[in-house]
């Protein structure tokens, strides 16, 4: 099958098309023939070398992706599954040497695929998976209650939208930051505060809520900056491991999205909330898979609004 993998580290160029076995479904298991996969930050760390401690492992070539949508076509042996072969379906991939999203046929634990939202494209299908679950383990880590209040930085992006349409559900006050192109965009998703972004968001934050809130999103990987954001006791929210200055009792709750990647009924709420109009997938553009070094490019360049979504 065809993939998209580096065989040597590097940029966005060093990303190519790689041939690779098919692989097959076995007990437990269910493949998806993939039409679309969203690209990540988290992607770019695949490529360049960032994880190559944990790489080292597996030969090349690694194949990044966490994000799969297309459709169903191979269901292993005794798998306890609602889905059928041909149905549309969506998936969060932990990637693992050369498997991984960027390829023509993913294969994954019937836990992290479900039935794509109905009424989305498969492109759209392809931003949901990874971002919503990391947004949704985000807040079920900081357990605030109804009324509290959240911040959310990086709220334009795709985690940090999630979050606050999220919260919104969970009926959470939200404060959301925003460049001034992006203010309307985030208060579409129904921030009731939305401050300027920058490097004294912080200050922002506690100037629109004196206490400081209850708890926050760290979707900007702004870290320890934040702190003045958040009241005693309070509670930071992070990606990628970050665990801060222990200040004011507040404490840090990194998040990590394996963790959950086989949480079928959370993913399946996700795709419900979907067609509820709950969650609204945004997709930035979409990028035939044989150009995915354009879309590496675009994405480290800032400003993508959504996700990129490579097509196979």
């Amino acid at each position: 099958m065809r993939a998209i993998g580096v065989n040597q580290y590097g940029g966005p160029d060093a990303l190519e098309v790689v041939e690779l076995p098919e692989p097959h479904a076995g007990p437990g298991e269910v493949r998806l023939r993939v039409r679309a996969a969203a690209v990540n930050p988290t992607d770019t760390l695949a490529r360049d070398g960032s994880r190559a401690e944990r790489q080292r492992k597996d030969p090349p070539p690694y194949v990044p992706g966490m994000d799969a949508a297309g459709e169903v076509d191979e269901i292993g042996e005794g798998t306890d599954t609602e889905l059928h072969v041909g149905d549309a379906a969506m998936a969060i991939v932990v990637p693992d040497g050369s498997h991984g999203a960027y390829a023509e046929h993913v294969v994954v634990p019937a836990g992290s695929v479900v039935r794509a939202p109905s009424g989305a494209s498969v492109v759209e299908a392809a931003t949901l998976p990874m971002n919503a679950l990391t947004a949704r383990l985000a807040l079920d880590t900081l357990a605030l209650r109804p009324g509290q209040t959240l911040a959310v930085t990086g709220a334009a992006g795709a985690l940090g939208g999630y979050v606050v349409q999220l919260a919104k559900a969970d009926r959470l006050t939200v404060v959301a930051d925003a460049s001034e192109a992006d203010e309307e965009l985030v208060a579409s998703l129904g921030a009731d505060v939305v401050v300027r972004r920058g490097d004294d968001v912080a200050a922002r934050i506690r100037e629109s809520q004196p206490g400081g809130v209850d708890a926050l999103v760290d979707g900007s990987l702004q870290g320890d900056a934040l702190l003045d954001a958040v009241c005693d006791g309070g509670r930071i929210a992070t990606v990628r491991g970050h665990r801060g200055a222990d200040e004011r009792g507040i404490t840090w709750h990194p998040v990590l999205v394996r963790d959950v990647a086989t949480d079928h009924a959370a993913l399946d709420t996700l795709r419900r909330q979907a067609e509820e109009g709950v969650l609204t997938p945004r997709v930035a553009d979409t990028i035939p898979a044989e150009k995915a070094p354009e879309a590496h490019r675009r994405l480290e360049a800032g400003g993508v609004r959504g996700r990129l979504v490579l097509t196979f």
